[in-house]
């Protein structure tokens, strides 16, 4: 379990970094997108936060080929340092009252920054996870992955709850949200000593020949089929996460008028309630197999994401959104528990870091900007509750999923 510590680390504090963003769009879209127009600038900010994403894919290609060459454990230092520099970026650059447009243009670089090292770090954490464990502990120890990115997100909403309780309005959004990015900055010293003691898997270990970037490509587009699968199972995944983690803040305080505190209060019994139930589920699909709880948290989800929504938005109030958040939440757990352990044992292994890295952020490419599309169709539609059919479809494709896959040894044993 020590080495399960020291990998999820790195994890923890790319995802803390992520809900940082998230949890304070609202302030970063004031001070570096000001238009006057609070709507416009948190637009613009969930935007910018989404934008990250869209370099995970070319950062799945090229560090993912790269890790499944190195090893894991190389892998997982390199990565770790690039998030550092993104992580300094956003916490260090000046607002654009003082510098203009480079404060916008630096906030986006670094995010794009980011965004390219988070394409494998999740990859890279979940196949060492699953290459040093059992075959009957598998689904146990790679949830450990989710669960510290549940670990970030009570950390950091525990923190936002705690500066709204000492700052006001005013000194939050000109200064105070700038805190969690500065103490994320500080741990990262931490994380590399954590990193650096890493063993390499017995797996890669015994991979004497570890393929080139060219053939890991030709890999890929041979495996297409298997790539499309994962994307649409990790849909679910990004999707559910982003809704009842990262967009809450701001759907609790903007779209149903509850305070920050209250928002941020949710959130953090969401990540506690995540934290908890990932291991848990995690070791339910080692018992029942990952298909059949992947395909009853998906028929669920679909069931009734749309009238819980209905429902929330109907009589807005901290109860009723706590409620329906924990739901989501436990919903999310049983997908999630199964799902990443899923996703390494469908890719080959021989390309296990880069396909599985390379699904995850096309996927993440739409499924992580669900807090602008969820603020985009509500502006659009004027329908409150859309956040429930837009999680409504990312389940119709985990279940899609779910129900085609196949572990990639399965397949092997066949041809």
């Amino acid at each position: 379990m020590k080495a399960v510590g020291q990998v999820a680390s790195g994890n923890m504090l790319e995802m803390y970094d992520f809900m940082v963003f998230g949890y304070y769009a609202a302030a970063i879209g004031a001070a570096f997108f000001p238009s006057g127009n609070p709507q416009a600038e948190l637009l613009l900010s969930f935007a910018t936060f989404g934008a990250g994403f869209l370099m995970r894919p070319l950062g799945a290609l090229i560090l993912g080929a790269y890790v499944d060459r190195i090893g894991r454990r190389k892998g997982l230092i390199v990565t770790l340092a690039l998030m550092s520099i993104g992580t300094a970026t956003l916490a260090l650059t000046p607002g654009y009252q003082r510098i203009g447009l480079f404060a916008p243009l630096l906030i986006l670089c670094g995010r794009l920054l980011q965004g390219f090292s988070a394409g494998v770090e999740l990859g890279s954490t979940s196949v060492y996870l699953a290459e040093i464990a059992t075959e009957k502990t598998k689904g146990f120890i790679v949830a450990f992955q989710s669960a510290s990115q549940q670990l970030a997100v009570v950390g950091a909403a525990l923190l936002g709850v705690t500066l709204t309780s000492c700052l006001n309005t005013q000194e939050m959004a000109a200064w105070g949200w700038r805190i969690p990015l500065l103490i994320g900055c500080l741990i990262v010293p931490v994380l590399f000593f954590l990193r650096r003691n890493l063993k390499e898997t017995k797996s890669f270990g015994a991979t004497h020949a570890p393929p080139h970037f060219r053939e890991v490509v030709s890999m890929l587009c041979a495996e297409w089929k298997i790539i499309g699968t994962g994307i649409l199972t990790v849909m679910m995944t990004t999707t559910s996460f982003y809704v009842i983690t990262a967009y809450t803040p701001a759907f609790g305080t903007r779209v149903l008028h509850l305070t920050s505190r209250e928002s941020l209060t949710v959130t953090l019994c969401v990540g506690l309630t995540n934290l908890v139930l990932l291991p848990c589920f995690g070791a339910l699909s080692d018992r029942v197999g990952r298909r059949k709880l992947l395909i009853a948290a998906t028929v669920i989800a679909l069931v009734s994401a749309w009238p819980m929504m209905n429902w929330l938005v109907s009589a807005p109030s901290f109860g009723r959104l706590l409620l329906v958040e924990l739901v989501l939440a436990v919903i999310y757990s049983a997908y999630n528990g199964a799902a990443v352990v899923w996703l390494t044992e469908i890719v080959p292994p021989r390309i296990r870091t880069t396909g599985f890295s390379f699904a995850y952020s096309l996927a993440t490419c739409l499924g992580g900007f669900t807090p602008t599309i969820c603020t985009w169709l509500i502006q659009t539609t004027g329908d409150r509750s859309m956040p429930g059919a837009w999680l409504s479809l990312a389940a119709l494709c985990g279940l899609v999923a779910a129900c085609i896959a196949r572990p990639y040894a399965e397949r092997a044993q066949n041809t």
